[in-house]
This record gives C-alpha cells, structure tokens and sequence, in this order.
C-alpha cells in the first residue's frame, strides 16, 4: 500500500507520491514558451492512470496549459474505467493567456477553468491553481484572479484553492494574501530553496498542503543521461541548460553510482534518494512524479517512505551546487 499523508488542513489523505501528468499534455508551445514533453501517445498516459489507480495513487495533478488541455482530456476520459471521486483531482489555471496580452486576463482564466472542468468531464475540481505568481509589474492582476478562482470556489467547481510557482521567494510575497490550502512548490535535491525562502516555516506554521513538482528535473537527476541531450524545440527540457553541461551530466552519473552503493537493498536505489529526501522535512506533503508509462507508475508505487534526516542530509550533500 502506498504511504499517505493529510494534505494539511483539506483535510484528504493522498499518496506520498502522487501523479503529474505534465507530459500527458505531449508537445506544445504556449506563447510562444515551449511547455510540451515529446515523446508521449495518449494510450501510454490512459494506461499509466489504470495502472495508477491500481497502485494507490489517487492524487492526480494536471493544468489547462499542459498540450493545451490534452492533458485534461486523458484525464476526462479514463472516468469509464475509474470512478471520479476516487481520485483527487488537482488542475490550474494562469499559463494560458489565449488572445489576451497577459497572464491572468478575467475573462481567459473563466473560458479556461470551465473549459477545464468539460476536458475533465467532472462539475467539480478538488484542488484548483494559481498556477504561477506572474500578477504584473504593480501586481495589477492579483485582485482580480484571486477573486475569480474564490468565486470558482464559492460556486461549488473547485473545493480548494492552491498557489504555485517555480520561484519560492517570489510566491513568499504573495502567500499571505492568498492563503492557500495547498502550495506547489518547485522542489528537487539541486535545486532547493524550501526551507532558505521562508516557504518551509509557513505551511508549518499554517499546516497548510505541499505539494513538490519537477522532483527529479525533468529526468536530469537520475543519471539516465551519458551525454547531453537533444530535445525538440517544443519539449520544455530543450530549455533548461543544465542538460547541456556536460559536466552536470557526468556528476549526475558518478551520483546515481553512488546512490546504488548506499541504498544496495532498495530495487530502485536511486529514485529512493532522490524523492523520499524530499519528505523528511515535509510531513503534510507529497512529491509530484511525472509517469508516463506503467513501469513508471510501478517505480514510484514502491516509492513514498521519508528517509531518515541523515540520509536525507547525504543525498542533498551529493547534489549541492550542481
């Protein structure tokens, strides 16, 4: 049985290690950022969902931006084979700007979240995003998309409400305002600001959820790379630079060697260092794995347990600084 924990105060309890469907989406570019993953059919993310729910991991994560509601729309249509309130079920909104000139336009986010509600074929989300804290030079957007998505709430089509963003300091400024009853922050063993940003402290303080994204950068933490490389132009990993240091990719494989030494009993020794260090200080959180495919799902279904803080101390120490 997976490992679970109560998503702060929503009160629900969800896997350790729960589904992002990101790549679900498969390649797409959204003005004009590329935000797509190549490589993905929608049978192999049907089958990663069954497989899912087989495992125990209910909690499902997904946005209007990823394929441009593709990712959704998988989604909407595994409710034949699975029942909807089995699943809690997380969406966001704010990366599509439509035919809008910014982010977070009134009328956008509302086509956007009931469009996200038909892809999904559900009246009500669990969990609903603010999917960045993008609000504008004088933060001009955030009264408004704040009240949009309270008053999604207030009409019954999401139960909570959540805050995200890739840049921890920068949701710091916007946290208190929001409230949220659940944050998804960016979070891996290289790349990690949850305590140094004040972000740790206060989902403490407010027993709130947390929910980590991006948990092995995109792929590039588990060593499977010998060399660096090529995306296509669309695949968001074409644009992040650390695939292409070479120095990067031979630390990440000296890692995954050392990983396998120190974990020698666990069948995936280094998906056990990598994602349960992110739970050892995070004990109303979860970690958002990307699994694309059944064995994927089968990987993080033996995942979930925290390591000790000592382990998880080592396993940071292997990554600091890059």
């Amino acid at each position: 049985m997976m490992e679970k924990i109560k998503l702060g105060q929503t009160g629900i309890l969800v896997p350790t290690v729960s589904l992002g469907t990101w790549s679900f989406g498969g390649n797409s570019s959204s003005s004009p950022m590329a935000v797509g993953w190549a490589g993905q059919d929608d049978k192999n993310s049907q089958l990663a969902l069954r497989k899912a729910y087989e495992c125990g991991i209910t909690h499902w994560d997904t946005a209007d931006v990823y394929g441009d509601g593709q990712s959704e729309a998988v989604i909407g249509s595994i409710w034949k084979d699975i029942p909807r309130e089995a699943i809690f079920l997380a969406t966001k909104v704010g990366w599509n700007k439509g035919a809008y000139p910014m982010f977070y336009h009134p009328e956008q986010m509302k086509k956007n979240m009931e469009r996200s509600l038909k892809n999904l074929k559900t009246d009500c989300v669990d969990l609903m995003y603010l999917h960045h804290c993008n609000f504008g030079k004088s933060d001009e957007m955030f009264d408004d998309a704040l009240d949009i998505v309270r008053r999604f709430q207030e009409e019954g089509k999401t139960k909570f409400i959540g805050l995200s963003d890739w840049y921890l300091p920068k949701m710091m400024k916007y946290i208190e305002r929001v409230n949220p009853d659940v944050v998804q922050p960016y979070r891996n063993v290289m790349d990690d600001s949850y305590a140094s940003s004040g972000l740790k402290d206060w989902i403490d303080k407010n027993k709130a959820g947390v929910c980590f994204f991006s948990p092995l950068k995109h792929g590039l933490l588990t060593g499977k790379y010998t060399e660096t490389p090529q995306f296509e132009k669309s695949d968001f990993r074409s644009t992040v630079q650390d695939f292409q240091n070479p120095d990067i990719i031979e630390k990440m494989q000296n890692n995954k060697n050392l990983l396998t030494e120190r974990f020698p009993q666990n069948e995936n020794p280094v998906m056990h260092g990598l994602v349960n260090a992110l739970l050892t200080d995070a004990p109303t959180g979860c970690v958002l794995l990307g699994q694309r495919n059944e064995m994927q799902v089968q990987v993080a279904s033996k995942l979930g347990k925290a390591l000790s803080k000592e382990e998880a101390n080592w396993v940071k120490a292997l990554y600091k600084n890059g």
